[in-house]
């Protein structure tokens, strides 16, 4: 099999420059590499979005989602070009579940820190961002990613999975143990049950792409290597 295209799909309150710290390393080690930005506004049009880069890709494609963007891989993995699935403190629902209805399993230490706006958009409180999303960055860095989130629509949470490619294509997860917007004993449930080919757990807040890039990016490289 040739060597696959790597897609990268950011989560709820980040954009795909989340990525930023992965994708140098990445193509240092010569990949090729694509990170799509979804619009949050309903799991159906993300997955849409991500459908039509994959399908502009020649050759087989892994993909890997960062938060609820563990979501959007789990359904548009089943796209025949989608050869395997890394999930980076990621959502990874079954049939008929929802990323709200995981996430009310166990209450994320920073739901109180979420505020939804008159036009129906979720928020992480600005002030709130650092220690909620990325407590292990400097904060000279999560001040520019609190100003620029990118807000879902509230709805999004209840959007359910209809058919979970994890069951059919190889997975990969990664856990963060100091994750503030899933709850990491949610985070290792759905781990468990995926039966992946590897799980690591990392000392991370939710932004361990950002806060432990290599290794974040040398995990998705072993899921890349093999096949």
């Amino acid at each position: 099999m040739a060597q696959p295209t790597i897609v990268l799909v950011h989560g709820f309150w980040g954009n795909s420059l989340h990525w930023q710290h992965v994708i140098p390393l990445l193509v240092k080690q010569n990949y090729q590499v694509k990170a799509v930005e979804v619009p949050l506004t309903s799991l159906a049009d993300d997955v849409e979005r991500t459908n039509k880069m994959i399908n502009q890709i020649e050759g087989p494609v892994l993909l890997v989602g960062h938060s609820y963007g563990g979501a959007v891989i789990t359904e548009v993995g089943n796209n025949d070009k989608v050869v395997g699935l890394v999930y980076i403190a990621a959502f990874a629902p079954d049939t008929g579940e929802s990323p709200g209805m995981i996430t009310q399993q166990h209450l994320p230490e920073a739901a109180a820190n979420l505020a939804p706006d008159s036009d129906g958009y979720l928020w992480v409180v600005p002030e709130k961002y650092h220690e909620s999303f990325c407590q292990d960055l400097d904060p000279s860095e999560s001040i520019a990613m609190a100003v620029a989130q990118k807000a879902p629509l509230a709805s999004t949470f209840g959007d359910n999975i209809t058919t979970p490619a994890w069951k059919t294509k190889p997975c990969w997860y990664q856990i963060s143990n100091h994750d503030r917007m899933i709850a990491p004993e949610n985070q290792r449930k759905m781990s468990a049950r995926m039966n992946p080919k590897e799980i690591i757990e990392l000392d991370a807040s939710h932004a361990s792409l950002a806060s432990k890039p290599e290794e974040v990016t040398n995990f998705i490289i072993k899921a890349a290597s093999s096949f």
